[in-house]
């Protein structure tokens, strides 16, 4: 079992910087637009050869109501007819990737997020399914990991009852903040009793795993009343908590200026939220996976990391990092292979590219042999905690401190610090680190540099 980690302030304080969180590397600021669909259907045409499993990621941006800290694609809307000729232009590029690729390749995971994907009405929610059935080979024995993003506040027992009926079997509920004065300040009024309602019908309905979203970070939150949070969450015994740190950046995403700034904790009170956090999850016998994520000890997360198994792609921390992540709908994206590329993010372009018979691929890059090698380091540590350079060496055939020998002195320099372990055949990053996971993560990004840190929230 991995050591528990440990809370080191002064080292949180010299480490805690901006950088990605690594769901990809390189990370999507470095797409670029001469990435096209040519690309896109010679990847599927080598993943179709290869006939590798699929995890598809499917978008739907309607919500009915708009959350100021939300920095997704998302479209606010009273009209729920805007979501018909949304699903027909979804539909068509259903379609025209699945032509692409071998009806034996099986959907071994299967996510719907947003937006609000419980947006849809029942009938729509069926007609989607019954299209990707048509044209992908999703598992009818439950063995699949079929996960959908709920806000409790849009579905009801009827909704989780078709959602199972239709071969889900895993919900993540945004929650947030239970405390009302919270919920105010961001715009999303949602009780305890809505959450737990869902919750109550997703296990009697048989839902093989419940996840709960959590952000501390937001305005009006204090230490004190974050926490009674929490302990109500963990009395909801959810499988795997996320807790995120909020990213104010109203410059970048125009709800957020709806948020008075003058709110907001201060840094020492959010330092102090997440301390409290990870010491009630702990001390209820949750797991710390790593990038706020947190599992009870016998979820397939927590399992994968013991057997390091555990990956990480653009939905989180998974075990189907070995499938090929088909993206769909509007900027959704897909790593199939050593491409990584992106839907156009405007929903109007979306829609009349595929209204025109075009895949709406606007952005991309094509993983090169350096970028693949740091990939690895970076999936190694970020998801172990740990990394053996003999494994590095023989699958790219190079000396790793030679490779890397630019970068011994910060690593030593982190290794004086506690934060890793350093020795001559692997890195370990310690109990006092793994918090600080990203800054370690960041010394092997050969594009940090170049970037604007602005970009990027806060690793604490």
């Amino acid at each position: 079992m991995l050591d528990a980690i440990r809370w080191d302030s002064d080292l949180i304080r010299r480490y805690d910087l901006a950088g990605p969180r690594y769901t990809s590397y390189p990370t999507a600021v470095q797409f670029h637009g001469q990435v096209g669909t040519f690309d896109l259907f010679h990847a599927l045409r080598d993943s179709r050869k290869a006939q590798r499993p699929l995890s598809l990621y499917v978008h739907v941006p309607f919500c009915a109501n708009i959350c100021y800290y939300c920095a997704c694609n998302k479209v606010i809307t009273k009209d729920r007819g805007r979501a018909q000729p949304y699903l027909q232009r979804l539909e068509q590029e259903i379609q025209l990737i699945a032509c692409h690729l071998d009806p034996a390749q099986t959907v071994e995971q299967l996510h719907f997020g947003g937006g609000t994907p419980t947006f849809l009405s029942h009938d729509e929610l069926r007609q989607l399914m019954a299209h990707l059935r048509k044209h992908f080979n999703l598992l009818n024995d439950d063995s699949g990991d079929y996960g959908i993003e709920i806000d409790p506040r849009e579905a009801d027992w009827s909704t989780m009852g078709l959602l199972r009926e239709l071969g889900f079997n895993r919900v993540s509920i945004g929650l947030q903040d239970l405390d009302p004065a919270v919920q105010r300040a961001v715009n999303r009024l949602q009780s305890l009793e809505e959450t737990r309602a869902v919750i109550d019908a997703a296990r009697t309905l048989q839902f093989r795993s419940i996840n709960i979203d959590l952000i501390y970070g937001l305005p009006k939150q204090t230490p004190d009343n974050f926490a009674r949070t929490v302990e109500e969450v963990i009395s909801l015994q959810p499988d795997r908590l996320s807790v995120f740190n909020y990213a104010h950046l109203p410059e970048r995403f125009m709800p957020q200026r709806r948020i008075n700034s003058l709110d907001l904790p201060s840094p020492a009170h959010k330092l102090e939220m997440l301390q409290r956090t990870i010491e009630q999850l702990t001390a209820a016998g949750y797991r710390y996976i790593g990038m706020d994520h947190f599992a009870l000890p016998d979820d397939e997360l927590a399992i994968a990391q013991e057997e390091q198994t555990l990956q990480r792609n653009f939905q989180g921390y998974t075990t189907h990092g070995h499938c090929d992540l088909i993206g769909l709908g509007v900027s959704a994206i897909s790593q199939i292979g050593d491409l990584y590329c992106q839907n156009s993010s405007d929903l109007t372009a979306y829609q009349n590219s595929l209204a025109s018979a075009q895949l709406a691929t606007s952005r991309g890059l094509v993983c090169n042999a350096d970028d693949r090698l740091r990939r690895a380091v970076i999936q190694q540590l970020i998801c172990n905690f740990k990394l053996e350079f003999a494994e590095i060496e023989q699958q790219f055939n190079i000396d790793f401190q030679g490779y890397f020998g630019a970068l011994w002195p910060q690593l030593q320099g982190m290794a004086e610090d506690g934060l890793i372990r350093l020795e001559r055949e692997r890195i370990e990053v310690l109990p006092a680190g793994r918090l600080l996971v990203r800054s370690v993560c960041m010394v092997f990004d050969a594009y940090l540099e170049q970037q604007n840190r602005q970009r990027f929230s806060r690793v604490i």
